[in-house]
């Protein structure tokens, strides 16, 4: 699953790694600086309006009226195109969650050790997420989730799910409101980072604190 993740990095960061140009979407060098993203806060969210992209922020969860539980924070992507919760925000409500890395605990003996999971080369990654469009409006609890894919090799050893990362040629087509359903789904199975492209190491306790910030909490410690 992703439960946590940092977006620290500037717009400037993300959108040349996209190769955007000024001109398609406004930049800003101003880092944002978040090292510890937390479910039901709002997140910026890459989308397209009106063959133009957007960057607001969207409310991380989606809880129908309807729906009596906790907001979800996750979609599988294995069903969610299919499914009867998803169905509309895979067809219409694609979006891109750009973050640095994701946060995932893994039990150690009689507690949980946070590690921070990240780009090999340290790039940015671009998260699929899906939510109820269009994204410029407040839907209250009806924002978004991160689609997620089943973890392989030394990464199911953290956790058996993972944020579906795509790279970052996939992007503007998965965004696009001429991509169908169908297409979306392909892109989702062949455009997604593998496994290889990422690594690891434990970090702070002190992520599992939804107030605390700052670059430390993706520094790798010797856990003891």
């Amino acid at each position: 699953m992703c439960g946590r993740f940092a977006q620290y990095s500037s717009r400037d960061d993300y959108f040349a790694s996209l190769g955007l140009k000024p001109d398609e979407i406004i930049y800003d060098p101003e880092p944002i600086g978040r090292f510890n993203v937390a479910p039901g806060t709002k997140v910026l969210l890459l989308n397209e309006r009106d063959n133009e992209l957007h960057f607001d922020p969207v409310y991380w969860g989606y809880g129908p009226e309807w729906w009596d539980k906790q907001p979800l924070i996750n979609a599988r992507g294995e069903t969610a195109a299919t499914g009867r919760m998803f169905k509309p925000l895979w067809e219409h409500g694609r979006a891109i969650v750009p973050a640095n890395g994701w946060y995932e605990w893994k039990r150690e003996g009689d507690k949980k050790q946070p590690y921070f999971i990240y780009h090999k080369e340290k790039e940015p990654l671009f998260f699929a997420a899906i939510g109820n469009a269009p994204y410029g409006k407040d839907h209250g609890h009806e924002g978004f989730v991160i689609v997620t894919a089943a973890s392989n090799k030394g990464m199911v050893d953290i956790h058996d799910r993972r944020p579906l990362v795509l790279s970052a040629d996939a992007v503007r087509e998965w965004l696009s409101a001429e991509t169908t359903s169908e297409r979306a789904q392909e892109i989702a199975h062949e455009a997604a980072l593998p496994e290889k492209d990422f690594t690891w190491h434990p970090v702070t306790a002190k992520v599992g604190n939804i107030h605390n910030q700052g670059e430390a909490l993706i520094k790798e410690i010797k856990p003891g």
